[in-house]
């Protein structure tokens, strides 16, 4: 990484975050409160956000924001049914069109999160990771990241961590410009938002 993009790295990313953020929450405040109120309905009381610890900066655990795709109906036995079984028609449409990710916007906001960096993955894997794939913690997590433009669920959690800290290492204006364009042009196209990889199924073993 060049020495000047060590100023937007460490302070402007930040100042643009919260700024893009702001003015994204305005924009899309109304949609927000739309699906707000039909996951209301549709999650049969089950609430409408989904609140996860997941490892940010310097592994810094914080808690994302997703809007809830699912009920909590459970079987006979009282355990929760499958996934697939719980998940509602306006589930499907806001998972498949990645419009459960916009409440991490609140994340940006607060700080714990950035619009373009590694996505925040799940705390166990921590004690698994490689001290180079742990670097992809120096920097905050992203809604969206240089990773997802490059695959996102089809790809190896390997080929995804070496991205991670590639961009870790490349951090600049222009490659987060590039990769919110690739992003938004993936997610009109719905390029890569429902495929499903093995690693996807098995989640992050420490050598898969």
């Amino acid at each position: 990484m060049k020495k000047g993009w060590g100023i937007y790295k460490n302070f402007f990313k930040r100042v643009l975050d919260f700024l893009i953020a702001l003015v994204g929450l305005v924009c899309v405040g109304w949609l927000l409160l739309i699906f707000i109120v039909l996951l209301h309905f549709a999650n049969k009381g089950a609430g409408v956000f989904f609140l996860q610890e997941r490892p940010g900066k310097d592994a810094k655990i914080f808690k994302v924001i997703k809007f809830k795709t699912m009920t909590d109906e459970r079987d006979e036995n009282g355990e929760l049914l499958p996934d697939e079984k719980r998940v509602t028609k306006i589930g499907k449409i806001v998972r498949s069109t990645s419009i459960d990710e916009l409440p991490q916007l609140i994340n940006v906001l607060k700080g714990d999160m950035s619009l373009v960096g590694p996505r925040p993955l799940l705390i166990r894997y921590l004690p698994l990771y490689s001290p180079e794939q742990a670097r992809r913690h120096e920097v905050r997590p992203g809604i969206t990241g240089w990773a997802q433009c490059h695959g996102r669920n089809n790809i190896s959690w390997g080929e995804k961590f070496k991205l991670d800290v590639w961009y870790v290492d490349h951090c600049s204006l222009w490659l987060d410009i590039k990769t919110l364009f690739i992003t938004a042009k993936k997610v009109l196209v719905r390029e890569g938002i429902t495929g499903e990889s093995q690693a996807a199924k098995e989640g992050f073993n420490g050598h898969n």
